[in-house]
């Protein structure tokens, strides 16, 4: 489990096919920035821009971790060379300053626009449609790993748009400042909202007899 609180930005360095076929997966090697690493050993997981990752190998300031060709089909920002948000897994006694996140990528959303608004910016997203019955003004969600705030909502055909306050510091020591439209981000929608979904769908007691 994560928090959605990016503690670095690092950067993956290295891509590896792990087979020669394109529909294999890939090695990457991230340089992890700022991240202390001192306190993680092999199996341990790593959130890289949003998504949970295994390390495999250490060594200095570098890890490495396995992408398969399905996480790489749903996920955007893990098949290139370039910035990614980094956290490590909560430990007993971490303090949860996001929410509750999984690392597991729900799906992937669009960047619509990133506009000045005062100090802080507007960050306007198109959400896919199974995906939309999750969100909800003033809930949580997960983008490329950062734990925001839903502003508003606005149900579409193809799903729904939302917007979200960017205030400069998550700008600046997150991925975001590198964002534009027409961008793919990876989401995750807030765990409570998957149980009180499941809840809703299934029959009552009274409702079997």
């Amino acid at each position: 489990m994560f928090t959605g609180l990016v503690a670095a930005v690092g950067r993956i360095v290295h891509i590896k096919p792990l087979a020669e076929a394109e529909q294999g997966g890939v090695r990457l090697v991230i340089d992890a920035g700022e991240l202390g690493l001192a306190d993680v050993g092999i199996g341990d997981s790593i959130a890289v821009q949003g998504a949970c990752m295994t390390v495999i190998a250490l060594e200095g300031r570098r890890f490495q971790v396995d992408v398969s060709r399905e996480s790489l089909s749903l996920t955007a920002g893990l098949d290139r060379e370039g910035e990614v948000n980094l956290e490590k897994s909560l430990r007993v006694g971490d303090q949860i300053g996001g929410h509750l996140v999984s690392g597991h990528v729900d799906g992937m959303g669009v960047v619509l626009r990133f506009d000045s608004v005062g100090e802080s910016r507007e960050l306007a997203i198109r959400v896919p449609g199974h995906l939309a019955r999750f969100l909800a003004y003033k809930g949580s969600i997960t983008v490329n790993g950062i734990s925001l705030t839903v502003n508003r909502v606005n149900d579409v055909a193809e799903g729904c748009d939302i917007s979200i306050n960017i205030i400069p510091h998550t700008q600046a020591v997150t991925t975001l400042r590198n964002v534009k439209p027409g961008d793919r981000v990876n989401l995750e929608v807030d765990t409570i909202a998957r149980y009180v979904e499941r809840m809703l769908a299934m029959p009552q007691a009274g409702d079997m007899e």
